[in-house]
């Protein structure tokens, strides 16, 4: 590039967004050639990882739109080819590390991520929406945030953020589809239609070690995991592979309810967990004469931190109560959840500010070494 166009170019080049790498083009080696003419026309050639690439029109239009919008420019013209084995190998190692070694991430030494672990004793009591609307708000927080929908037998995540799009598979990797600025994995987006998953315990641990090894989110600010209800498999081995992840605890205000959620929480003294604390759902109802009917009790979420405070031997925090609202359910019908849809309502408020704390909690440098030594 010759001309006096090509500066201009490759900047705008750099603001063309993988859409599931969620990383520059050019900082991946996918642009392979471009060429200006002197009448400002612009000859594009960006690399796929492969060819089947789902969002392959994403690509285009976003180079497109870049390049047009530099004075000068007249016309451009993008050419989409595919990677060879050589530098998908290239671009693996990259994005992994030397040798693009396999692993669990967030199990490294050098790893910030927070990992928060949703949980509940039963089913029912919305544990799936506020894991999906908790994610959506940090991510418009401006966060990088990741999930796992675990309930292998009950996934329902991809449906509450409107995913329809199949995961990319770059030989071993796997790219998570994206929505909302969130990197998703479920199970759901591996069977066909509404098949149902009939496996038992070893199958359920290897699918989990799986996403946690295969699936290359990138560095993330926050991964949840959406658990099944219970304390069966899928807990013991959120625990074994993830044994720094925190367990949010999801409950209703019934006191039965409370009851069944205690054991959700209280397996973090076995397995060595840490429980970051309780979210009370469908805490009331808020009547047009500005009251409030509470439709399934009171109280639940505080006993519950107070019951898990005295098992645990730590401060369990209630991080907020979420009321109901016909608007959280219209908006997980339709995949779009409540705190980008309808952000003003008192239930997306309450998510937003438990999303906040959330937030808040720093990214840990506890017991990482920063290679420091005395002269």
């Amino acid at each position: 590039m010759s001309t006096s166009l090509a500066p201009a170019v490759n900047a705008a080049l750099a603001t063309v967004i993988d859409p599931e790498l969620r990383r520059p083009i050019t900082e991946l080696g996918m642009v392979d050639s471009v060429e200006i003419s002197d009448d400002g026309a612009v000859r594009l050639t960006v690399l796929l990882t492969i060819a089947g690439c789902p969002l392959r029109d994403t690509i285009t239009r976003d180079s497109e739109g870049a390049l047009l919008n530099i004075p000068g420019v007249t016309a451009v013209d993008v050419e989409l080819k595919v990677m060879s084995q050589a530098q998908r190998d290239a671009l693996k190692e990259q994005l992994r590390g030397p040798g693009g070694q396999r692993g669990i991430p967030f199990n490294q030494p050098g790893s910030l991520t927070k990992v928060f672990a949703v949980a509940s004793g039963k089913g029912g009591v919305g544990k799936s929406s506020v894991t999906v609307n908790l994610a959506c708000s940090l991510a418009a927080q401006g966060l990088r945030v990741g999930i796992v929908d675990a309930d292998v037998y009950g996934f329902s995540v991809p449906a509450l953020m409107g995913i329809t799009q199949a995961p990319t598979r770059v030989d071993d990797m796997i790219l998570p589809p994206v929505a909302y600025g969130v990197k998703v994995i479920s199970i759901g987006m591996f069977v066909a239609g509404n098949q149902p998953v009939a496996w038992r315990g070893p199958m359920l641990h290897r699918a989990l070690e799986q996403f946690l090894t295969d699936v290359y989110f990138g560095d993330l600010d926050v991964l949840f995991l959406d658990l099944p209800p219970g304390t069966g498999d899928i807990a013991i081995s959120v625990a074994q592979l993830l044994p720094k992840a925190e367990i949010l605890v999801v409950t209703t205000p019934q006191a039965a309810a409370a009851d069944v959620a205690e054991r959700a929480g209280a397996i973090a003294t076995q397995t060595g967990q840490t429980v970051a604390g309780v979210i009370e759902n469908m805490s009331y109802l808020e009547m047009p004469d500005g009251g409030r009917m509470e439709l399934f009790g009171s109280g639940g979420g505080q006993l519950l931190t107070e019951r898990l405070s005295a098992t645990t031997g730590a401060e369990i925090p209630l991080l907020g109560q979420i009321p109901l609202d016909i608007l959280l359910r219209e908006g997980g019908d339709s995949g779009e959840p409540i705190v980008l849809g309808r952000p003003d309502t008192p239930a997306a408020a309450a998510i937003t500010g438990i999303a906040g704390k959330l937030a808040s909690k720093p990214r840990g440098l506890t017991g990482m070494s920063l290679g420091l030594q005395p002269r």
